[in-house]
């Protein structure tokens, strides 16, 4: 299986995720020409913007370290631009949700970290 087809089911999972926790998904791979999120939720407070990144252990890094400056700033671009569209009162808010795979999608129980907060523009 390749590294693609992991990424887009550790994003169904982090969605399943979040929808347990009680935010409603709104928008999955949301693309412009400076970025993608990979998904877009809310909740009574705040509009997410997640960064899904899936790994099969943490051994070299955690997941996290892998969205750098520029990863940032390109989700940064399209938040900006999907709130253009799609206005809200909603609180942006940032987040990055590690999933670990030792299996790939064959894990039984993959854990789930996720990350509230995890940056913001600068101004």
């Amino acid at each position: 299986m390749n590294t693609r087809m992991v990424g887009r089911w550790g994003e169904a999972v982090a969605a399943e995720y979040l929808r347990k926790k009680r935010y409603e998904v709104v928008g999955m791979n949301y693309r412009t020409r400076m970025g993608e999120v990979d998904i877009i939720a809310e909740n009574r407070r705040y509009i997410v913007f997640v960064e899904v990144k899936t790994r099969k252990d943490d051994s070299f890094a955690k997941a996290r370290e892998y969205v750098d400056a520029e990863k940032q700033r390109r989700i940064l671009s399209a938040a900006k631009s999907y709130l253009a569209h799609c206005g809200t009162e909603k609180q942006p808010r940032f987040d990055v949700i590690e999933i670990y795979a030792p299996f790939g999608p064959d894990t039984k129980k993959p854990k789930i970290i996720h990350i509230e907060n995890a940056f913001w523009e600068e101004r």
